[in-house]
């Protein structure tokens, strides 16, 4: 899947306090892999398949796998 990065920020910026904590738990990774996965610079052992390429409106985001973006909508779409 690819996205803009602006627009993963504005996902990420809409979850409610304590959600990378709960998508980590929730998929048994890092809470630092969610973090980065949404553009964070955390040391990680657990690769999120995130690649970035600058551009305009922040540029591209390359999903690998969307597992994370998935948990992080589910939460938005409880609200």
């Amino acid at each position: 899947m690819i996205i803009t990065f602006n627009e993963l920020r504005r996902i990420k910026d809409r979850l409610p306090s304590g959600s990378s904590q709960r998508i980590a738990d929730e998929l048994g990774i890092e809470v630092e892999a969610v973090r980065n996965y949404f553009g964070g610079q955390h040391e990680t052992k657990t690769g999120t398949g995130v690649h970035f390429e600058q551009g305009p409106d922040g540029g591209v985001v390359t999903l690998d796998d969307t597992a994370i973006l998935d948990a992080a909508m589910r939460i938005l779409n409880e609200k």
